[in-house]
């Protein structure tokens, strides 16, 4: 049997309730161990209508699939807060975590599971159809554009590879750099012999009706007739522990783990979009899965090693 936390103390503190952070508590749950959740409610997926790509759960609603996830975690007396954790600082038994309404409890282990943000393009418009018929993963929303006026959205070379890849689900897409150069004579060539268009020129808004794209239109004053936009312009942390514990980041700026979602940084784990491992909700989930069981492997050794007999010195 574990050895049980003293009085407001945890075995592990999740930052996080997504897909990844309610694994993980639920592996820990299961392993009876005290866990707490801190969430803001602000997941990635926040503005989907739909998650894809995740077995026997495609085409879930999202808030109902964290709904019932939390819901599963009430009979291992995984606690959940909603409220943001503010702070992690290394103690000699763990960590210390400041929690956002005020208080502060001590933990041995930290898994964060914070995800990531994407930045969306600073087009007029943008957010109307985000989530609807624009995305950034075409993995998620392909499918549900699939044969549809397509448009890739991005710095010349990320959109380079978005363009080429929106073939998968439809032959007709044009590339769009939102006037940022950088294409070869040589990428033009692979366009061109792919049927891609190309237009480099600023986008000033989208137009459209109830979420749903209509047009592109841009500074030169011309309108480009699409339904949906995928655009790669990349991401960031979406919280700052990470960085301040000291984990070490990938040239992608996501933590880098090793398979368990353990990091340089000794009792700090990472799982979900955060990481480094491909960003989709079910992978996110597995990483949760694997960094709870690791969590619980080191705790079973740390509770063996306190609880074995001493020899008597001599």
């Amino acid at each position: 049997m574990p050895t049980p936390p003293a009085p407001g103390d945890y075995d592990a503190v999740i930052i996080g309730g997504g897909p990844a952070g309610l694994s993980a508590a639920l592996v820990l749950g299961r392993s009876r161990r005290r866990v707490l959740v801190c969430d803001t409610s602000r997941p990635r997926n926040i503005s989907s209508r739909a998650m894809h790509a995740y077995l026997s759960r495609d085409g879930a609603d999202p808030a109902e699939f964290l709904r019932i996830a939390r819901d599963q975690l009430a009979p291992y007396g995984v606690e959940l807060l909603l409220r943001e954790a503010i702070d992690v600082a290394p103690t000699p038994s763990g960590f210390r975590v400041a929690l956002g309404d005020g208080r502060s409890v001590s933990c041995r282990k930290v898994v964060l599971a914070t995800g990531v943000v994407d930045r969306l393009p600073a087009i007029e418009g943008i957010a109307d159809f985000f989530g609807r018929s624009v995305f950034h993963c075409p993995y998620c929303d392909g499918w549900e554009v699939r044969d549809r006026r397509l448009a890739a959205y991005g710095p010349a070379r990320k959109a380079f590879g978005l363009a080429r890849g929106l073939l998968t689900w439809s032959r007709d897409v044009v590339l769009c750099t939102g006037g940022v150069g950088g294409l070869t004579r040589e990428d033009r060539a692979t366009l061109a012999r792919e049927g891609i268009s190309i237009r480099e020129e600023p986008i000033v808004r989208l137009e459209g009706k109830d979420g749903n794209l209509r047009r592109i239109m841009f500074a030169s004053g011309v309108a480009l007739e699409r339904e949906a936009l995928f655009f790669e312009t990349g991401q960031y942390q979406r919280s700052a522990l990470a960085e301040k514990l000291g984990c070490e980041f990938n040239a992608k700026g996501t933590v880098r783990t090793n398979r368990a979602g353990g990091t340089r940084v000794p009792g700090i784990f990472v799982a979900g979009d955060a990481s480094e491992d491909v960003q989709l909700v079910i992978v996110a989930a597995a990483e949760g899965a694997k960094a709870g069981m690791a969590i619980n492997r080191e705790l079973q050794i740390e509770d063996l090693a306190a609880a074995a007999p001493r020899k008597p010195a001599r």
